[in-house]
């Protein structure tokens, strides 16, 4: 881990989310912010920053392939609080030559097709929204996946230089349910019909009792690592 992400660690260490939050945004203004793929943790992040009038920009990576639910979400949100969350679409000119190509559901065809489509739609836009800040929220929790079991609540992101916060690492699934009950926060209904993680709508399946939390995310590759990139290969916990 390095220097920085040791010292935010130090800083936030026995303070809770929304006080970390408040603390990091002091630490950081104007170069904090919060990614959303408006699921459960991603709302329950969202009411946090919005209630409390935090100084953290908040945006989400449209990829032009999201469920209308999220769509929803997304604007019932922004009409609930009154503040913007910014979107990050993917360069149109690498959408096209893609599709093109191999068709626009070139994906389900290789690991290699998918990896290339989340790459434009996901990974490029990403970078641009990280480009020229310093702080990274997102909503990861530690029970999603095994992989994300190794993390740790502060990281540092060597490809995009800056150190990444997950407020509710810690969390429980019932914690965050219970949160957006107790707060009447809007949600994704896609998680009531057994979704607990929303991607892309041709990439994502509802899935069966028992079986893993990543299971509906590209269910089609018989892999273990199922990631888009995003927090992928990036962290370094040294």
């Amino acid at each position: 881990m390095s220097k920085s992400a040791e010292n935010i660690k130090q800083l936030t260490t026995g303070l809770e989310p929304v006080e970390a939050l408040a603390k990091l945004a002091e630490l950081f203004p104007g170069e904090i912010v919060f990614s959303t793929s408006f699921g459960w943790e991603d709302q329950v992040i969202t009411h946090m920053i919005f209630a409390n009038n935090l100084p953290i920009k908040v945006f989400t990576l449209e990829t032009g392939r999201i469920f209308p639910e999220t769509y929803y979400v997304w604007n019932r949100t922004m009409e609930i609080y009154g503040q913007p969350i910014y979107a990050y679409y993917p360069q149109h000119a690498a959408v096209e030559q893609m599709v093109n190509a191999k068709g626009p559901n070139s994906f389900y065809e290789s690991v290699e097709n998918r990896k290339e489509c989340c790459g434009i739609r996901k990974v490029e836009p990403l970078s641009r929204a990280l480009n020229g800040n310093k702080c990274w929220i997102t909503g990861i929790r530690a029970e999603q996946s095994v992989n994300r079991a190794d993390m740790h609540n502060v990281e540092w992101d060597e490809q995009h230089n800056l150190v990444k916060f997950h407020p509710i690492f810690s969390w429980t699934l019932d914690e965050v349910k219970e949160y957006v009950k107790k707060y009447n926060i809007p949600y994704n209904t896609l998680h009531d019909r057994g979704f607990p993680s929303i991607g892309c709508q041709p990439c994502t399946r509802a899935i069966k009792e028992g079986e893993d939390f990543r299971a509906g995310r590209w269910w089609w590759e018989d892999q273990s690592k199922k990631e888009c990139g995003l927090h992928e290969l990036i962290i370094d916990n040294k």
